[in-house]
């Protein structure tokens, strides 16, 4: 599924690539950037955390003209009188001018590199806001965001992917140079797949898919323990042979009527017996108060 989504074919999508401190996706984001410039698109970049030298390393080639750096490494605040970009201008407003100021007749691709930094200075509802109004708006083909999962409480990582229709997590693989990822992709008619892939990035940032996991280390069951009956060593028998089970069926339970019983009991034959009551001229008994003997 990892080179599905690096052909980039769903336009509108949003991916996060969610990475911890055991094992940096930016790698991965730069191989998607790479990606995308092959296929002729034009990529704009949100830097906050590497500069723009750091992040063009290993991005050679023809199509790096179409990369365009907004610097946010610099100054992400606003503190100097010239800021290039910062962190409160991340809004649809500000994006929409930010990528339209090149002329290109596709729209482009925003890689957002770290949505963290972003969620340290802004609330969670308005980032979310924003990212919810670019994938509406049109101004841009695709998000792709790095978003470090460890830095924030669960339910900001989470509202953040409720948002993407893919979510890439990454963790070290049991090599040095691989990486595992797990992805869950949403297709539009809300269906969800999840695949998870051992990966490995070349030099020149093209991904290589080796395998599926394989789960070894997992815990498996013992044969023995799967074969022990717990009931071999009792004193008395759970368990019913076929003569015992037809023989219960057949038991008439004394609490279930039978119809007969049930024609007996509802209708009363000759000889029933009755309980006249015939009151007394002592019995005092007023038919408009019948409790009025009592003392209440």
């Amino acid at each position: 599924m990892l080179p599905e989504l690096l052909q980039g074919t769903d336009a509108g999508g949003f991916l996060i690539i969610q990475d911890s401190a055991s094992y940096c996706g930016r790698h991965l984001l730069k191989s998607f950037i790479h990606a995308a410039l092959n296929r002729e698109e034009a990529v704009h970049v949100l830097g906050f955390e590497v500069s723009e030298e750091e992040l063009r390393d290993g991005l050679k080639g023809s199509h790096t003209h179409r990369l365009h750096f907004h610097n946010a490494f610099t100054d992400p605040l606003g503190w100097s009188d010239h800021p290039a970009f910062t962190v409160h201008q991340f809004t649809l407003e500000e994006l929409t001018h930010l990528v339209k100021q090149t002329s290109q007749p596709k729209p482009a691709t925003l890689v957002i590199d770290s949505l963290s930094w972003i969620l340290r200075h802004v609330s969670p509802s308005a980032v979310c806001q924003t990212l919810q109004q670019l994938k509406k708006g049109g101004a841009v083909r695709a998000i792709i965001g790095l978003l470090h999962a460890d830095m924030h409480q669960r339910g900001t990582v989470g509202s953040v992917c409720h948002l993407a229709t893919s979510v890439i997590t990454v963790a070290p693989g049991i090599k040095g140079e691989e990486g595992v990822a797990k992805i869950t992709k949403r297709s539009k008619s809300g269906k969800v797949i999840q695949d998870e892939e051992i990966f490995s990035i070349k030099e020149d940032l093209t991904v290589v898919v080796q395998s599926k996991p394989s789960h070894i280390g997992s815990k498996q069951p013992d044969t023995d323990e799967q074969e022990t009956d717990p009931t071999a060593n009792l004193t008395f028998n759970l368990r019913l042979s076929d003569t015992e089970r037809e023989a219960k069926e057949k038991l008439a339970l004394p609490f279930v009527f039978s119809k007969e019983k049930k024609t007996a009991l509802l209708h009363s034959g000759p000889g029933s017996g009755r309980i006249l009551y015939e009151p007394d001229a002592n019995d005092d008994y007023d038919q408009e108060d019948p409790d009025d003997d009592l003392d209440v």
